[in-house]
């Protein structure tokens, strides 16, 4: 099978060659458009919300070993809910390749949460049936995004959203550094540099989670 251009493109943006292609058109075509002829991703979605929370919780797991189960409880819940697939959805692109009917199409489906977090499960689930489950399994973890992840865990606990200040700014104009510094409103903080203002502050929020054992 041979995909278009956009869709290639975000194979790209994941990371991931296919060796079956389709199993990524279905993973990207919503129930909307389906057929007798067309598989929609409704399957892949129910799979892939198994693997991501199996990916997920070994990964809380191996990150705090001397957690309880009351304290991983509401990090895994943070880091599986739908929202927070949306968000990473909308940083790899999905929308923009959705298969959709006219009337999601009209209603501006390409944006709404519920279908931006489904797609990107039946997408790892197509990763998943496509290389197995440990090329999966990097592709979650690769792109996790911490920002989102840090905010899940703060409102988990009822804390306002982590906010990032730019604490320096180096190098000449075509090569600048930044200084990022991630901020909770319980006083912890953490700081890192990065070429680019997106890229310090995911990882100052990688660095605070961290920090916070989350």
């Amino acid at each position: 099978m041979k995909l278009s251009a956009e869709v290639r493109a975000f194979a790209a943006r994941l990371g991931h060659d296919f060796a079956r292609p389709e199993l990524l058109v279905t993973a990207l075509t919503h129930a909307s458009l389906s057929s007798e002829t067309r598989s929609d991703n409704e399957r892949l979605e129910f799979l892939g919300d198994r693997v991501l929370g199996l990916v997920m919780a070994e990964a809380l797991l191996d990150a705090d070993k001397g957690a309880s189960e009351g304290q991983l409880a509401p990090r895994y819940n943070a880091l599986v809910r739908k929202e927070t697939c949306a968000d990473v959805a909308r940083e790899v692109g999905l929308g923009d390749v959705l298969k959709l009917g006219r009337s999601e199409m009209l209603s501006g489906g390409r944006k709404k949460a519920a279908l931006l977090g489904d797609g990107m499960e039946a997408v790892i689930a197509a990763v998943s049936r496509d290389a197995g489950m440990e090329v999966a399994r990097a592709m979650i973890l690769r792109l996790s995004d911490a920002k989102t992840a840090l905010q899940e865990w703060a409102q988990a606990r009822k804390m306002s959203p982590p906010s990032y200040v730019e604490i320096a700014r180096s190098g000449p104009d075509h090569a600048p550094e930044f200084t990022i510094e991630a901020q909770l409103a319980n006083g912890k903080s953490a700081r890192a540099k990065a070429g680019s203002k997106r890229v310090a502050e995911q990882a100052a929020a990688k660095a605070l989670m961290d920090e916070v054992g989350a």
